[in-house]
């Protein structure tokens, strides 16, 4: 398949998405928040909205625009998904695919209901995918690898896949970055970076960091919109066992009754949990925001001195150009 035809059937997948979306998506978005349970109706949904943002037949092409895959010389991919929120691993199988290699994908437990749903679709807009796209328990005989995981996975990966080309990704998280000029809406935006898809994300804000003297409860009180999210029980089950750690070790922190809120040096924050740290001058945050910048994902902000910015309520609508780990995925595909 050339790679004309490849970008057409991705852009006739994106149409079949966008057309289906209200009634024919029904059942997957049943049988996967069946099988997962962090998986909400709303939260598949909205992973179906960046899938079909992707997929806008403008974003594809000014995105496929900076690579050549003409010629490509087809390689067998191994890609080891995580299933932290609904489709994670759909930005890899598209990279893979469009760039003209051969997918063999080992899919999170948590998370195979979407990706298959997709893939079958991929093989009847044209039976040609079906030598493309290999769903395996086990990776073997692969020729380069993309492996996403936790600090933990990414040394055993590293290990095991040394010999291939690869990309090893590991944990990330994202921040917020706050000067005090905010409007309300700014900040009921900033909601969404912390609390869609439960803050299980690696784009979902995890930390604040505030100018010295800033009232929290600014942010706070403009949060208040996502206290549905308390009605779902497993995020109800981690806020109130943090809480419990927080009353029992007399642990200073803020409560607005769905939430918590606690000033802390680390990054990343337990479910249900928001850590923030003060800071006094912004040349010094973006130093220290620099050096560590191998564990952020994203930084949400309106201050143009920041670098890479996010607007606030974007952290979890990605570009098809913006790279998990700033890494060029089609880069890297290119040359393998």
């Amino acid at each position: 398949m050339d790679f004309i035809k490849r970008t057409n059937s991705f852009l006739t997948l994106g149409s079949r998405l966008k057309d289906m979306y209200q009634d024919s998506l029904d059942e997957i978005i049943e049988q996967a928040a069946y099988k997962n349970q962090w998986f909400t109706p709303d939260n598949i949904r909205l992973s179906f909205d960046g899938l079909i943002r992707y997929l806008d037949e403008t974003n594809l092409k000014k995105w496929l625009g900076n690579y050549d895959f003409q010629n490509i010389t087809p390689k067998k991919v191994g890609v080891v998904m995580a299933g932290n929120i609904p489709m994670v691993g759909i930005h890899d199988m598209i990279c893979v695919l469009l760039s003209g290699h051969k997918l063999m994908a080992k899919l999170s437990h948590q998370d195979d209901v979407l990706l298959q749903f997709i893939a079958n679709e991929l093989i009847e807009i044209d039976v040609e995918f079906k030598q493309s796209i290999e769903f395996v328990d086990r990776l073997n005989g692969m020729e380069a690898v993309i492996a996403t995981g936790s600090d933990n996975t990414a040394r055993y990966f590293d290990f095991y896949f040394s010999k291939y080309p690869n990309i090893i990704r590991k944990n990330r998280t994202s921040v917020a970055v706050i000067n005090g000029e905010e409007s309300k809406e700014d900040l009921a935006n900033l909601g969404h970076d912390i609390f869609d898809y439960f803050g299980l994300g690696c784009r979902n804000v995890s930390k604040l960091f505030l100018p010295t003297g800033y009232d929290l409860s600014k942010i706070i009180d403009q949060l208040e919109q996502f206290q549905p999210i308390f009605n779902h029980h497993k995020y109800n089950n981690n806020y109130f066992y943090q809480k419990s750690i927080f009353l029992v070790d007399q642990t200073p922190h803020l409560d607005n009754g769905f939430a918590l809120f606690q000033q802390n040096e680390n990054l990343s924050s337990p479910i249900g949990v928001v850590y923030y740290e003060f800071y006094d001058d912004v040349d010094t945050l973006k130093n220290h925001l620099f050096s560590i910048q191998n564990k952020i994902q994203c930084i949400v902000s309106n201050m143009d001195l920041i670098d890479n910015r996010v607007d606030f309520g974007q952290a979890q609508k990605p570009d098809i150009w913006d790279y998990a780990d700033n890494v060029d995925t089609m880069k890297f595909l290119s040359n393998i």
